[in-house]
């Protein structure tokens, strides 16, 4: 409650993110906080960890309803169904969940067997993420995903039935593809109605193993003839684009990534889990540990942030609008106020310059980005960049 540069009038929605960070094996693409997983995953060791670093952490946050919990990974789903158990209901005796509380655990092919997925929905998950990437064998190895198009289908079909709504990560320009084998992915994607699909653009990351050996990269234009074909048949499929890569029926929307674009506060707790927390006069981002055995060290011993940093009234505007020009919708001006504390003469000129060019379309009550603008999101994100 000490004084600082701000004055929120309100505190945003409050989600919970929860980061478990092995996989079988890293993908050459893959720019997260993963580790392949050497002999015997310390399941145990690591969740007196996690439950350590939010009872660390439960000062901040007291008395605030959490809307939402995302298990991210890394695999989670290489967790057995009794570890996720036990950290749900390690976390549900010391925060106070929504009765509707959505919980997201991320899933990979070829990492469960059957009735897995029915065994994390009777352990509270009531929403998986399936990292598909491509129903395509050839594009799979290609990727250095350790399932195949088969193990895909099965596990979507399984979840299908466990689950009341998932969603289907799928990725697009991808070494060699064709707008004939892209749309061969989408209609099998498709054909399985999954509820939520998000589609992400094959891009090469520092640090990464394709960084090193990088693939030939589709040109441009193509990239974005896919991906107004990708956007062409999920509306033929009942699913509306909300978000740039982000493709809903009515009533599946994630609530969780939602609250990230709409600028609502999040924990994140476990391996290099990064958080955003508002208070009456400030807004701050912690950075946990990133190598999971320093991170366990340290957060048994109640000390498990590694950074901690005030954002300036400065940067607020653009890290707002990195956010909430994602969304088709937009943003309300209100809400802008509310969550950052700044009037919206603050962002008054990047809009006026936004529009101008075509980027935003506006009135008094909202702003939301035209076909231009999220077309080209970067530069309209770039307009709200503090000089």
């Amino acid at each position: 409650m000490r004084s600082g540069t701000l004055q929120l009038a309100a505190l945003p929605p409050l989600s919970l993110y929860v980061h478990l960070p092995w996989c079988l094996k890293k993908c050459p693409y893959c720019d997260f906080n993963s580790h392949e997983v050497s002999g015997e995953m310390p399941e145990q060791r690591y969740i007196d960890a996690l439950i350590a670093d939010l009872e660390a952490s439960l000062p901040l946050i007291w008395g605030r309803a959490v809307h939402s919990i995302f298990i991210g990974g890394g695999t989670p789903s290489l967790f057995s169904p009794q570890a996720i158990d036990r950290l749900l209901a390690d976390i549900r005796a010391r925060l106070r969940l929504d009765a509707d509380c959505e919980i997201t655990l991320e899933a990979n092919p070829g990492t469960f067997e059957k009735d897995r997925f029915r065994a994390f929905r009777c352990a509270g998950v009531t929403r998986l993420s399936i990292g598909v990437q491509s129903f395509d064998d050839h594009h799979l190895k290609a990727l250095g995903r350790v399932h195949d198009g088969a193990q895909a289908i099965a596990a979507v079909e399984e979840a299908a039935q466990a689950f009341d709504t998932f969603n289907l990560d799928i990725m697009y320009a991808l070494p060699g593809q064709t707008l004939l084998s892209l749309e061969q992915d989408m209609r099998q994607a498709l054909a399985l109605q999954p509820p939520h699909i998000s589609i992400y653009h094959l891009t090469i990351e520092p640090n990464t193993y394709f960084a090193k050996f990088p693939p030939v990269i589709l040109e441009e234009d193509m990239a974005y003839a896919m991906l107004d074909q990708i956007t062409e048949m999920t509306e033929g499929a009942g699913l509306q684009r909300y978000e740039v890569s982000a493709y809903a029926k009515p009533g599946h929307r994630c609530f969780h990534n939602l609250n990230y674009w709409q600028f609502g506060d999040y924990l994140g707790i476990g391996a290099g889990a990064h958080s955003k927390l508002s208070f009456a006069h400030r807004v701050i981002r912690q950075v946990r540990y990133r190598e999971p055995k320093l991170y366990m060290e340290h957060a048994l011993a109640g000390d498990a942030v590694t950074q901690e940093s005030e954002v300036s009234r400065a940067d607020l505007p653009f890290e707002f609008m990195l956010n909430a020009l994602r969304l088709k919708d937009g943003f309300k001006l209100q809400d802008f106020v509310e969550k950052t504390g700044l009037p919206f003469t603050a962002i008054q000129a990047g809009l006026e310059e936004a529009e101008r060019k075509g980027l935003i379309e506006r009135d008094f009550v909202r702003v939301k980005p035209t076909e231009r603008g999220f077309d080209f999101l970067n530069d309209l994100q770039q307009l709200f960049l503090a000089d």
